[in-house]
């Protein structure tokens, strides 16, 4: 997926609605939220347990445990990459983003025994990034999942 200027996607993203929706779940959630690198907008404390994921992204919102923090925040961290990548396939998608996802996740895992190895969001914003083992076998030890 072409890389979308910071600025087109923070607009796009605001314009789809799913900036202003992952900023409704993270105060819902009683996420902390701070301004990130590259327009994005970091919520720290995300507290259900769905995802089972380190971090996920909605919109121009990077969610993520506290866990994980140490990751999100690390200076070039691969997982904060990954994630932004999601922020611009959000912004290409809008709100067809998530079913897509969804049906991704379930055909890769039909697949590949897994949700992300043939996911093509997953593969296109970097499994390894991600935290997700290319071959198949799941999270590596960096906690793709948590």
């Amino acid at each position: 997926m072409p890389s979308v200027p910071v600025v087109l996607r923070r607009w796009m993203n605001l314009l789809n609605l799913s900036t202003p929706a992952g900023l409704l779940l993270a105060r819902a959630t009683g996420c902390s939220i701070t301004p990130g690198p590259q327009k994005i907008i970091l919520a720290e404390g995300y507290p259900l347990p769905l995802p089972r994921a380190a971090a996920f992204t909605v919109g121009n919102v990077v969610l993520y445990r506290s866990a994980s923090a140490g990751r999100i925040h690390a200076p070039d961290s691969p997982l904060l990459c990954h994630e932004t990548r999601h922020s611009s396939q959000y912004a290409f998608l809008g709100p067809l983003f998530l079913p897509a996802y969804f049906a991704a996740s379930a055909l890769s895992r039909l697949v590949a025994g897994d949700p992300a190895s043939a996911n093509p969001f997953e593969r296109l914003a970097g499994l390894r990034d991600g935290g997700y083992r290319p071959d198949g076998r799941g999270a590596t030890g960096r906690g793709g999942r948590a």
